[in-house]
């Protein structure tokens, strides 16, 4: 069975960092995407960057510069280096990888901005 483990959310004041962690178990091959998405009460879940096993990105217009998503594929894992954190970062995090015929989501953590 496969599973996304999360780590790394907190409390972070404006202007600080945080690194998120996504590593999977239970998978015998590559994903071919990975990604992290967020969602806050009320709202639909957005994308907030992804990776393919190629290694091309994407991110959110709102986090460009600000964040910096990796991967490694050897670990089945996925991070993302979060900077200059503001208020309206704030939601749960949820990883994301997919693999030609599945999509498996982690639990979420959550992300707090605030001072």
């Amino acid at each position: 069975q496969v599973q996304l483990a999360e780590s790394g959310g907190g409390l972070v004041q404006p202007g600080g960092s945080l690194k998120l962690s996504c590593v999977a178990s239970g998978i015998p091959y590559t994903f071919n995407d990975m990604g992290w998405y967020r969602q806050v009460p009320g709202k639909q879940r957005e994308l907030v960057a992804r990776v393919t096993r190629g290694g091309s990105t994407n991110y959110a217009d709102s986090v460009k510069g600000r964040f910096t998503i990796s991967r490694d594929s050897a670990k089945s894992a996925v991070y993302l280096q979060m900077n200059n954190l503001k208020p309206e970062d704030t939601a749960v995090y949820y990883c994301k990888a997919s693999t030609w015929t599945d999509v498996y989501w982690g639990q979420g953590t959550q992300v707090t901005v605030s001072s």
